[in-house]
C-alpha cells in the first residue's frame, strides 16, 4: 500500500478523537477559552447532558471575524505569543479544539469586541453553513449541537445523558473552583444547577461546589519550600468519602487528576482514615513554569514535574502540618435525625422503699424462656448498665476545658462528659488507641522507643512465611522496642516489648503485625509500614472497653486528647468523640 497525505477533513476526525472524547471534554475546552479570554461571567446551558447542546457564553475579549476564521483552523492559537511552550501560563494552547469540534458536530461562534461589531460563523461537520454578522453583547457564544450525530461509531459509545451530564458538571466544578475572581453559572434541561458568584474567596468557593459543610470541618493548608507554593482547604480525617471524586488537584490554575498527588493525600492521611474512605481535599500548587510540564496528555489533564520528590514531600507536608494543627476536632457531631433514635416508652411507676413503698418482686421468668416484652411495663427494670464515682472533692468546672469534666462511663466504654456547650460522649478505646500512637511516634522521632524485657521471653508459634516477614523487619521492629527472634522454622520468641504498651499480649501483638506485613508490607513505603506497625501496636496499648476508669482516669484522658495532635479520630479513621448540644437534648424532651 502507498503511502497518502490524509484530507483535512480526516485529520480533523482524528485530532477531534484525541481531544474530544465526550461532551465533557468539549465543554471542559470550552469554558478554558472563556477563562483565557478575561472573562469575569461564564454561562454554560446543556440539554441532554451536553449530547444534543452545549452553549458557553462569557463576557470576554470578543474575536473579530478574521480571528474567527482563524480560530477554527488547526494549530491556530492566540495563547503562544512565541515558541516558549514551557513558560505558557494559558488553561489551552493546543489550537486543536474548535477545529476538532467542528469536525464531529455543528459549530456556532458568536463574537464582538468591545468598541466592534459582532460577527458569527457556523461550521457543521466540517462545512461552514453560515459567515456573517450577528448581534450580541461584547463577549463570545459558542453553541455546539448534535456532538458525534453524524459518527455512530462514536456516538455509541457515549453513556447516558444522565452520566454525561455529570461529567460536564464536574468540569465545571473544577475549573470555577480553581478561578473563584470569574461568576459560573450551569443551567441543564431549563433548570439552573450551579450559580456561584465571583465575590467569594478560595475557601467560601471551595465550600460552594463541595460541601457546605466542609467549612466547618476543614483546614487551611499553606506551606512554601523552593519556590513552590501549596494552599487550598483539607477536610478533617473523619469527614471523609466513600470514592476520590472530591479530591480536586490544581497546578498552576490548570484541574490535573494526577498519580503522584493523590498518592501523595493518601500518604499524608494514613492511620488517620479508613483504608477503603478517601479524604475531601482541594489543593492548589503553584509551581515554577520551569519545573513542570503541562504537555504531556493531548487534554492537557495529566503533568510531569521535574522534581516529583519535592512536591510529594511539599504535599505530605503541608496537609500533616495543618492536620497536626486541628488537634482534637472531629468532624462527627450528633447524627441530625438522633431524635429518631430515641422514643419515650411507657414505664409503670414502681414505688421504692425510699419513699415509704414497697417495691413490687421481680418474678420468675417462665420454664426455658425469659420475661415477654409486654410485661416489662408492670415488673421492677433493672438497674443501668452505667456508673458514676462518688467524689469528695469538687467535680471540675465544665467552662474549663474544650471536651468538658468527665461525670461518668457508661457500658465500661464510653466516657460521658459535660461541656459548656452540650454532652460529649468519648469511646475510651479509640481515644487511647490514637493517644497511644502519637506517643510512640514521638518516640519514635527522638530515635527509639523504650522496650521493656520479658521475665521469660514468650516465643509466638506461626506459619513459615510469617516468620519469614517479622525476620525480615526485625530491625525496624526493634525501634519501636519490639525486640524478635526467630525461633526454629515456625515460631518467632518475644524478648522485649515496647514499655508504652505495658502489660498486654505479646503473643497476639506478633500475630497482628504478621498480617498487617502480610496485606501491606510490599505495597506501602518504609515510612507508610513504619506507622502500619506503630498503629498495630498502638491498638495492643489501649484501654480496651470494659475496663472500669475512674473518674481521674476519665479527666486525664481527656485532657491528653485536647493536647494531642488528631485526637479526633482513633488510627482506623473512626470518630473518638460525638458531641450533643444541648440545644439537640431540649428537642428531645419537646422543651423546643
Amino acid at each position: 500500500m502507498s503511502i497518502r497525505r490524509l484530507p483535512s477533513h480526516l485529520v480533523n476526525r482524528i485530532a477531534a478523537g484525541e481531544v474530544v472524547e465526550r461532551p465533557a471534554s468539549a465543554l471542559k475546552e470550552l469554558v478554558e477559552n472563556a477563562i483565557d479570554s478575561g472573562a469575569t461571567r461564564v454561562a454554560v446551558v446543556l440539554a441532554a447532558g451536553g449530547v444534543e447542546r452545549i452553549e458557553v457564553a462569557d463576557d470576554g475579549c470578543g474575536m473579530t471575524p478574521d480571528e474567527i476564521a482563524l480560530a477554527l483552523e488547526r494549530h491556530a492559537t492566540s495563547k503562544l505569543p512565541d515558541d516558549a511552550i514551557e513558560a505558557v501560563r494559558t488553561l489551552g494552547f493546543r489550537g486543536e479544539a474548535l477545529p476538532s469540534i467542528a469536525s464531529v458536530a455543528r459549530l456556532t461562534i458568536e463574537s464582538r469586541p468591545r468598541g466592534a461589531e459582532g460577527w458569527a460563523r457556523t461550521v457543521d461537520n466540517g462545512t461552514v453553513e453560515r459567515d456573517g454578522p450577528a448581534a450580541l453583547p461584547p463577549g463570545t457564544r459558542v453553541v455546539v449541537e448534535g456532538l458525534f450525530a453524524r459518527v455512530p461509531a462514536r456516538r455509541k459509545f457515549l453513556r447516558s445523558p444522565r452520566s454525561e451530564y455529570a461529567s460536564c458538571l464536574d468540569v465545571v466544578r473544577r475549573l470555577a473552583m480553581a478561578r473563584p475572581d470569574i461568576a459560573f453559572a450551569v443551567e441543564h434541561d431549563g433548570r439552573r444547577v450551579l450559580a456561584v458568584s465571583a465575590a467569594e474567596g478560595r475557601p467560601a468557593r471551595v465550600a460552594a461546589l463541595t460541601d457546605r459543610a466542609l467549612a466547618d470541618n476543614s483546614v487551611a493548608v499553606d506551606l512554601e519550600r523552593d519556590g513552590h507554593v501549596l494552599g487550598g482547604v483539607a477536610g478533617l480525617p473523619t469527614f471523609h468519602r466513600g470514592v476520590a471524586d472530591h479530591q480536586y488537584l490544581f497546578v498552576n490554575g490548570r484541574p490535573v487528576r494526577d498519580r503522584l498527588l493523590i498518592g501523595a493525600i493518601r500518604g499524608a492521611y494514613a492511620e488517620m482514615m479508613p483504608r477503603d474512605r478517601h479524604a475531601v481535599v482541594a489543593l492548589f500548587l503553584d509551581v515554577p513554569a520551569s519545573e513542570v510540564d503541562v504537555n504531556v496528555h493531548p487534554a492537557k489533564t495529566e503533568v510531569r514535574f521535574r522534581d516529583p520528590a519535592l512536591v510529594r514531600g511539599l504535599i505530605v507536608s503541608g496537609l500533616r502540618r495543618a492536620l497536626d494543627a486541628a488537634g482534637h476536632r472531629v468532624a462527627h457531631s450528633a447524627p441530625a435525625d438522633i431524635g429518631a433514635l430515641w422514643r419515650p416508652e411507657p414505664v409503670a411507676a414502681v414505688a421504692s422503699p425510699a419513699f415509704g413503698f414497697d417495691a413490687a418482686p421481680m418474678p420468675a421468668p417462665p420454664p426455658g424462656g425469659t420475661l415477654l416484652r409486654e410485661h416489662r411495663t408492670t415488673f421492677l427494670a433493672p438497674p443501668p448498665q452505667a456508673r458514676a464515682e462518688a467524689s469528695w472533692a469538687p467535680p471540675p468546672e465544665r467552662d474549663d476545658f474544650p471536651l468538658g469534666a468527665a461525670r461518668g462511663q457508661v457500658n465500661k466504654t464510653y466516657i460521658v462528659a459535660e461541656a459548656q456547650d452540650g454532652l460529649v460522649l468519648v469511646d475510651q478505646h479509640a481515644a487511647h488507641e490514637r493517644l497511644v500512637l502519637e506517643r510512640m511516634r514521638a518516640a519514635l522521632a527522638g530515635g527509639r522507643v523504650a522496650s521493656q524485657a520479658l521475665l521469660i521471653p514468650e516465643v509466638v508459634e506461626l506459619d513459615e512465611p510469617a516468620c519469614d516477614r517479622l525476620e525480615a523487619r526485625a530491625t525496624e521492629l526493634a525501634e519501636f522496642g519490639l525486640e524478635l527472634e526467630r525461633f526454629g522454622a515456625r515460631a518467632m520468641l518475644v524478648r522485649a516489648t515496647p514499655a508504652l504498651l505495658g502489660s498486654g499480649d505479646p503473643s497476639a501483638l506478633v500475630t497482628d503485625l504478621a498480617d498487617e506485613l502480610a496485606a501491606y508490607d510490599e505495597a506501602l513505603s518504609l515510612r507508610e509500614r513504619l506507622d502500619a506497625v506503630a498503629g498495630t501496636m498502638a491498638c495492643h496499648g489501649s484501654v480496651r472497653a470494659g475496663r472500669v476508669l475512674s473518674l481521674a482516669e476519665m479527666n486525664a484522658l481527656l485532657r491528653e486528647m485536647e493536647a494531642t495532635p488528631h485526637s479526633g479520630q482513633c488510627n482506623h479513621g473512626r470518630p473518638t468523640w460525638v458531641k450533643l448540644d444541648f440545644a439537640d437534648i431540649e428537642k428531645l424532651f419537646a422543651r423546643r
